[in-house]
C-alpha cells in the first residue's frame, strides 16, 4: 500500500506534461548516425537541467572510444556523439537509481507508409500516440521525466541520489552506453525504460551480425552448367544454419523457455550478381545470429564456424572453396539481473502499487545496453511502456495508459530506493 507521501507523488503524476515532452523527443529524427542523435541529447540535457538535477553532457572522443577493449561495436558512421547524465538529491557519488533510455532511433524506412510522409510528428489516435521513437523507446525517457517531474512537484528531493542516463547509439552497439560507464558513472541499480509489454525483463539473451562470402564461376547465363551459381550454394547452407538454430535453442534457459524461438538465426540480406545474363561468382549474406545466455561470444562464433566449416566439407565445390565468416557490426552479449537482487522485488511493488497487474518476469530474445550495465557491476532490468513488437516498424506507437502508469511506478520507485530528504 502506498504512504501518504507515496499519494502525493502519484497524484503528482501530469500525463499532459509526459505527452508534450514525447512530442518533442519524436520532432527531433535523431536516426543512428544522424546529426540529430546530438541535438537530442541537448534536448535531454536542458530537461534535465530545468528539473533541478546537476548535469554533466560531454562530447564523446569517438577515436579514443572505438579503441577501447570490449568496445561493443557499431554498425552506422558517425562524426560526432555525446554522452548525457543527470543526478539529483543526496550527497554520495554513487547513485541508488539510475534510469536509462537511449535517444536514437532506427531509420523510418518507406515514408509512403506513414501518415503524411512524416514519421517524426506523434498521431494520437484516442489512447494510441504513434511516431518513430514512441515506442522504442522515447515513451520510456518522456515516462522517466514525468516520475522526476511528479516528485518535484510533490516537493520531494532524493535523500540519496538519483541519476539518468540518456545514451545514444544503443540500436547499433551500444557505444552510448559504453562511453557512459567508461566515464565512471555508475549505480546501485538500473531500470532500463526499454518497452516490455507489462512484463519485467530480467534478462536478455545477446546477438552478433555474422557475414557470409559464398564464391562461385561466373561464366555466361546460357552456359549456366558450366559455372558454379554462389546464390545456389548459398542457399545450400541454409539448412545448416536451421539445424544450429534448432541445436541451440534445445534447452533454453527457463526466463526464455516462454519464446518460440529464444535464440534465433536469421538471415538479413543477400547481395548477389551484377548482371543478369551472368552466373554470379559471389553471394554475401548478413544475419542475426542469437547468443544464448552466459554464453561466452568466441564459444558462440566458434559453434557458427564449425556448422559452416562442416557444411562445405560435403560440398564439393565448397570444399576447395570454402565460404568466408566475418562478423561486422555491433556486438551484443547476453546479460540478467543477479538472481535474488532486491531491485526485483522492489520493481514488481512499484507496478502493482501504481495499479498495474502483477507483470510476469521473463527474458526478452534481443540484445540492449542491459548487458553492459550488468558487465559494469550494475545490477540492471528493463520495465518500460510500449510493446516490442511495435519497435521499429511503420505502426510504432505506446498508449496514454501505458506512459501514466510506467511514470507512476518509476516515481515510486524512485521514492522507495533512494528516499526523501
Amino acid at each position: 500500500m502506498s504512504s501518504s507521501l507515496e499519494q502525493r507523488v502519484l497524484d503528482a503524476v501530469d500525463l499532459d506534461e509526459i505527452v508534450a515532452d514525447l512530442a518533442e523527443l519524436v520532432a527531433i529524427p535523431s536516426v543512428g548516425g544522424s546529426r540529430a542523435e546530438a541535438e537530442v541529447q541537448t534536448w535531454c540535457a536542458d530537461r534535465l537541467r530545468s528539473l533541478d538535477f546537476e548535469v554533466d553532457h560531454w562530447r564523446v572522443n569517438l577515436a579514443e572510444l572505438t579503441a577501447q577493449p570490449g568496445f561493443p561495436g557499431q554498425e552506422v558512421e558517425r562524426d560526432e556523439a555525446s554522452g548525457c547524465v543527470g543526478v539529483l538529491g543526496g550527497t554520495s557519488s554513487d547513485p541508488a537509481l539510475v534510469f536509462c533510455g537511449h535517444t536514437d532511433v532506427v531509420p523510418p524506412g518507406d515514408l509512403d507508409r506513414w501518415p503524411d510522409r512524416d514519421p517524426y510528428t506523434v498521431r494520437a489516435d484516442g489512447d494510441v500516440l504513434a511516431g518513430r521513437g514512441t515506442c522504442d523507446m522515447k515513451g520510456g525517457l518522456a515516462a522517466v521525466f514525468g516520475a522526476v517531474s511528479a516528485l518535484r512537484r510533490a516537493g520531494v528531493r532524493p535523500a540519496r541520489p538519483l541519476a539518468v542516463h540518456t545514451v545514444v547509439g544503443e540500436e547499433d552497439g551500444g557505444l552510448g552506453a559504453f562511453a557512459t560507464l567508461r566515464r565512471g558513472h555508475r549505480g546501485q541499480a538500473c531500470v532500463l525504460a526499454e518497452p516490455s509489454s507489462g512484463t519485467i525483463v530480467a534478462a536478455n539473451g545477446g546477438s552478433l551480425t555474422f557475414r557470409l562470402e559464398v564464391t562461385g564461376h561466373s561464366t555466361h547465363g546460357s552456359t549456366r552448367t558450366r559455372g558454379v551459381n554462389a546464390v545456389e550454394k548459398l542457399a545450400e547452407l541454409l539448412p545448416a544454419l536451421r539445424d544450429l538454430e534448432a541445436r541451440r535453442n534445445a534447452n533454453p534457459d527457463p526466463l526464455l523457455a516462454h519464446l518460440d524461438v529464444p535464440y534465433p538465426l536469421s538471415v538479413g540480406s543477400v547481395r548477389a550478381g551484377d548482371w543478369a545474363s551472368t552466373v554470379p561468382d559471389l553471394a554475401v549474406a548478413e544475419g542475426r545470429y542469437g547468443v544464448r545466455l552466459d554464453e561466452d561470444l568466441d564459444t558462440a562464433r566458434k559453434e557458427f564456424t564449425d556448422a559452416v566449416e562442416h557444411a562445405c566439407a560435403r560440398d564439393t565445390w565448397l570444399r576447395e572453396n570454402p565460404v568466408r565468416v566475418t562478423w561486422p557490426g555491433g556486438t551484443f552479449a547476453s546479460g540478467r539481473l543477479p538472481a535474488g537482487h532486491d531491485l526485483l522485488n522492489s520493481t514488481v511493488g512499484a507496478v502493482q502499487d501504481a495499479g498495474g497487474p502483477p507483470p510476469p518476469v521473463l527474458g526478452a530474445p534481443y540484445g540492449t545496453d542491459l548487458r553492459l550495465y550488468a558487465a559494469a557491476g550494475v545490477p540492471t532490468l528493463q520495465f518500460g511502456p510500449g510493446d516490442i513488437e511495435y519497435a521499429h516498424s511503420h505502426d510504432e506507437h505506446v498508449t496514454r495508459g501505458e506512459l501514466e502508469h510506467t511514470a507512476r511506478t518509476y516515481a515510486l520507485l524512485a521514492l522507495r530506493r533512494c528516499g526523501a530528504a
